[in-house]
C-alpha cells in the first residue's frame, strides 16, 4: 500500500487548536508523508487517502474519492457521525494517555473543589469572613461516574484511591476493582440514589441526548454530606437539559455544578450559566489535545495500517462510539 496525502481540516480559530500548529506537528512526523491543510484549491482530491479532523462543516469529507480512514483529533465523534454524507471508511477516535490523565485531571479537580467547599470558601474570601464549616472526609462522599470507557475508568479510580467512595454507570457490564459497577435502564435508579457528586463522561448518542435532566437529578442522594448534589458534565453538551440544570439549581435540587460542554459553543454573553453562584464554567478544556501527542498517534496508526495491520479504536458507528 502506497503512501497517501494526510488532509488536515480544523474548523477553529481558538489558539489551542490552530490549524497551522497541528499542520506542523503532522509534517514532523509523518516522515515524508505529504500533508496538506485544507481548504486548498491545488489539491487532486484523489491523493487523499487520510484526513485528520476536528468539527469539519458537514459534507467536507465527501469529495475524496480514495479516502481510506478518517481520524478525529478530538475524543467525541458524535458531530461526525451527524454528518450524513460521511464516507463509509474507518472513524479513528483519539484514546491516548494525555488524553485521558486530562480529562481524569478536570474531574479529580473538580470533585475535589466541590467536596473541599471551594464555593462556599471563595465567597467567604470575598465577604472577608472567616468561618470555616465542618469538613467532611472523602470516605463520606459517594462519586458517581457515568460512563466507564477509558476516560470514565481512570477518573473512578484515580478518585478510589484518593478514598472516595465511587460508583459507576455504564449501558453495558463492566468490572472495575473497587468501584461498584452498575449498568443498563434496570441499574439506574440504583447508582443514582447512592451518588452525591455525579460525573458525566458518557458519549453523546440518541439514547444519551438529554439525559442529564431534572427526572435524573431528582434522583440523586438527598442526604448528600454536601448538602444537595452536585453535576459536573465532562462529556458532551449534548447530554445536558440546560433549563433543566438552571432551574434545578435554583430550587436545590442539585447544590452546585461543574460544566465544562454546552449545546451552543461559546456561551452567548447573556448566558445564566457564566454568573450563576452555584455554577463553575470553563471553556471545553476539560482534555484540551496535546498535538504533539495525538499527530505521533495518528502518524502511527496510518504506517501501522499501511503495513497492512488493522486499525486501533474504530468507532462502532452503529453504538456511535
Amino acid at each position: 500500500m502506497s503512501k497517501g496525502t494526510l488532509a488536515v481540516l480544523i474548523n477553529s480559530t481558538q489558539q489551542n487548536w490552530l490549524p497551522e500548529r497541528w499542520k506542523a506537528r503532522f509534517d514532523a512526523v509523518c516522515g515524508g508523508r505529504r500533508v496538506v491543510l485544507l481548504p486548498d484549491a491545488s489539491l487532486d482530491p484523489a491523493e487523499v487517502h487520510y484526513a485528520a479532523v476536528w468539527k469539519p462543516v458537514p459534507g467536507d469529507l465527501g469529495s475524496f474519492p480514495n479516502l481510506r480512514a478518517i481520524f478525529n483529533l478530538g475524543a467525541g465523534v458524535d458531530a461526525l457521525m451527524a454528518d450524513k454524507s460521511l464516507p463509509g471508511v474507518p472513524l479513528v477516535r483519539v484514546a491516548v494517555p494525555d488524553l485521558t490523565n486530562r480529562m481524569t485531571e478536570y474531574v479529580v479537580l473538580h470533585v475535589l473543589m466541590h467536596h473541599r467547599q471551594e464555593l462556599y470558601l471563595r465567597e467567604s474570601q470575598r465577604e472577608k469572613r472567616w468561618e470555616p464549616k465542618y469538613q467532611w472526609p472523602a470516605s463520606a462522599v459517594t462519586v458517581g461516574v457515568m460512563g466507564l470507557g477509558t476516560l470514565g475508568a481512570d477518573a473512578a479510580d484515580v478518585l478510589r484511591r484518593l478514598g472516595f467512595r465511587v460508583a459507576g454507570w455504564s449501558r453495558s457490564p463492566r468490572t472495575i476493582d473497587g468501584v461498584e459497577c452498575f449498568h443498563g435502564t434496570a441499574g439506574m435508579d440504583a447508582f443514582l440514589s447512592k451518588t452525591d457528586i455525579l460525573v458525566s463522561l458518557l458519549p453523546l448518542t440518541p439514547d444519551t441526548h438529554g439525559i442529564l435532566n431534572r427526572d435524573v437529578f431528582a434522583k440523586l442522594n438527598r442526604t448528600s454530606p454536601l448538602g444537595a448534589p452536585v453535576l459536573i458534565n465532562a462529556g458532551r453538551g449534548g447530554l445536558q437539559n440546560e433549563a433543566d440544570i438552571l432551574a434545578c439549581l435554583d430550587d436545590g435540587t442539585l447544590g452546585a455544578a461543574s460544566l465544562d460542554v454546552f449545546v451552543q459553543e461559546p456561551q452567548p454573553k447573556d448566558s445564566r450559566f457564566w454568573t450563576h453562584p452555584k455554577v463553575l464554567l470553563t471553556p471545553h478544556n476539560a482534555a484540551d489535545t496535546d498535538a504533539d501527542a495525538i499527530s505521533a498517534y495518528v502518524a502511527e496508526q496510518i504506517a501501522r495500517f499501511e503495513a497492512g495491520g488493522a486499525l486501533e479504536n474504530v468507532v462502532d458507528r452503529v453504538r456511535g462510539y
